[in-house]
């Protein structure tokens, strides 16, 4: 009886609102951060543009816990909202987190592999901020959703291929004595893979919420 009357009332739209406010920060990241890895951009200033998106990005999500916890009525269960809003924090933040590892190894010149990534994050980043919109309507989207989910899937079975190739190609590239070398590459090349994988975790929260409300 509960649910049913709850149905009835007008849910919060600030919900909807925020989770596309963070989507912004998310793919400037991305942006930055594929820059950054192309050579388009300086990496002292596409790290410090990551940083700041990141901040940005928390800012929202410090607000979406809050209204979450204000708020009588949300557009769907507490549990998932913070799930969402958690897992697209995890894919800025680990964002950061490459960047960070950039920095501290002071890394200059990146492999075709990493660069390639870099533009990957950028195709799952935008994906998402389209996916985000249509959960205002879930019902009218649920079909739209499900393909959108699937795309960001496959790119990011598409990551893993570039992951394993760049990994190979470096290993080959340092097998000389370069142990440090490798050991750098390898360890940036993970972060930008958990970047793609957290991205997607976005679009499976996306689609478990759509099954919960069909």
């Amino acid at each position: 009886m509960l649910g049913w009357f709850q149905k009835l009332l007008p849910k919060e739209p600030k919900f909807f609102d925020l989770f596309e406010a963070h989507a912004v920060p998310l793919v400037a990241g991305a942006k930055a951060l594929d820059a950054l890895l192309s050579g388009r951009m300086p990496v002292e200033a596409g790290c410090a543009e990551i940083f700041k998106q990141e901040d940005l990005a928390d800012e929202v999500a410090g607000e979406v816990m809050l209204e979450t916890g204000r708020s009588f009525i949300t557009p769907f269960d507490r549990g998932d909202i913070e799930e969402l809003i958690g897992s697209m924090d995890d894919a800025i933040d680990q964002m950061k987190k490459t960047a960070k590892a950039i920095a501290l190894y002071e890394v200059e010149a990146f492999e075709p592999g990493m660069a390639e990534l870099g533009a990957v994050i950028v195709q799952a980043s935008e994906r998402v901020a389209v996916l985000l919109p249509m959960l205002r309507d879930i019902k009218k989207h649920a079909i739209a959703i499900g393909a959108l989910a699937k795309e960001i899937g496959a790119i990011e079975e598409h990551s893993d291929e570039i992951h394993g190739d760049g990994l190979k190609a470096l290993f080959r590239a340092h097998r000389g004595g370069d142990a440090m070398g490798f050991i750098v590459g390898a360890e940036i090349y993970d972060h930008l893979e958990k970047v793609v994988d957290r991205l997607e975790d976005v679009a499976k929260r996306v689609s478990r919420i759509v099954l919960e409300h069909l």
